[in-house]
C-alpha cells in the first residue's frame, strides 16, 4: 500500500477498516490529497486511482469496494458485492467476507459497525438529517437482519465536524426540540442567537439508546485540521468551488 496514506483506526473495531484522511492521495488544487468523492468535479481518473488506493490498503481489489449515492436519507441496504449501478441509500451491510463497504463525508458522520460475533459489519453516512431520520438505528436493523445482535455491535464515529465548529440557528433547535425537548443539551450558546450543535454527541446518544454494546467517536474535527480532512462548511465559508470527499471503509 502507498505509505503516504493516513488511516485512522480504532481499537474497539475487531474487523478490519480504516477512517481515510485526505493524505496520500492523487488528487490537486482544491482537492488535494486523497479524494475519493465520484460526485465532486474532480477528475475521473484521478478519483478512481485514489479509490484503487483504498482498496489496496484495505486487501482488495478496486471493484470491492461498494459505495452508494448518499442522499441524506435513512436507507440501509444489504450487499454482497458490487451493485449494478449508482444506488440511492446511506448505509451499507454485509456478511460476505471481501466486500468492502464505505461511505464518504466531509463533515457529516461517517459510521463503521461491526459485530464480530456473527460477523456482520456496517458503514452508514449520518449528517444531522439522516441521524435525525433515523439512518443509525436502520442500520442495526439491516444487520441484525443478517444475523447480528445489537448487543453485541460496535459502532465508531470517524472525523466529523466537531460542537465547537458547527454553528447553526435557533430555528436548528427548534427541529431537534420538536423531535425530543431534551435535545437541547446537545446545543450550546455561541455570539448572538447562534447555537452550537454536537453532532458526534447526538451521533453517541442515537447509538446508545438504540442499544450498541459500544459506541465511540474518535474525536477528530474536519473543519479544525484542514491539513487532514476536507470540510464541506470550511469551503462554503472560504468561498471554494467544491470539496473533496473523505472515505471511510470496512471489511469482513
Amino acid at each position: 500500500m502507498p505509505t503516504t496514506l493516513e488511516i485512522i483506526t480504532s481499537g474497539a473495531l475487531a474487523s478490519r477498516h480504516g477512517f481515510f484522511t485526505r493524505k496520500g492521495g492523487a488528487s490537486s488544487g482544491i482537492f488535494a490529497g486523497l479524494n475519493c468523492g465520484t460526485g465532486s468535479t474532480d477528475q475521473t481518473e484521478i478519483v478512481a486511482i485514489n479509490r484503487a488506493r483504498v482498496a489496496d490498503a484495505m486487501g482488495v481489489a478496486p471493484e470491492a469496494l461498494v459505495t452508494l449515492h448518499q442522499v441524506h436519507s435513512a436507507t440501509a441496504i444489504p450487499v454482497t458485492g458490487p451493485l449494478p449501478g449508482p444506488v440511492q441509500a446511506d448505509a451499507l451491510v454485509t456478511a460476505t467476507p471481501g466486500v468492502l463497504l464505505a461511505v464518504l463525508t466531509a463533515d457529516c458522520q461517517p459510521v463503521l459497525f461491526s459485530d464480530p460475533v456473527a460477523r456482520v459489519v456496517g458503514a452508514a453516512h449520518a449528517g444531522w438529517r439522516g441521524a435525525v431520520d433515523g439512518i443509525l438505528e436502520a442500520t442495526l436493523d439491516a444487520m441484525e437482519a443478517l444475523g447480528a445482535k445489537r448487543s453485541q455491535v460496535t459502532a465508531v464515529i470517524g472525523p466529523t465536524i466537531s460542537q465547537a465548529a458547527y454553528e447553526v440557528g435557533p430555528e436548528f433547535l427548534d427541529r431537534f426540540r420538536a423531535e425530543d425537548d431534551g435535545n437541547s443539551r446537545f446545543f450550546a450558546n455561541g455570539k448572538g442567537d447562534r447555537l452550537h450543535f454536537d453532532l458526534p454527541g447526538y451521533g453517541l446518544h442515537r447509538l446508545r439508546s438504540a442499544g450498541v454494546g459500544n459506541a465511540l467517536w474518535t474525536g477528530h474535527c474536519t473543519y479544525l485540521d484542514p491539513s487532514r480532512f476536507y470540510s464541506f462548511r470550511r469551503t462554503t465559508h472560504a468561498g471554494e468551488a467544491d470539496y473533496g470527499r473523505l472515505i471511510s471503509a470496512i471489511r469482513l
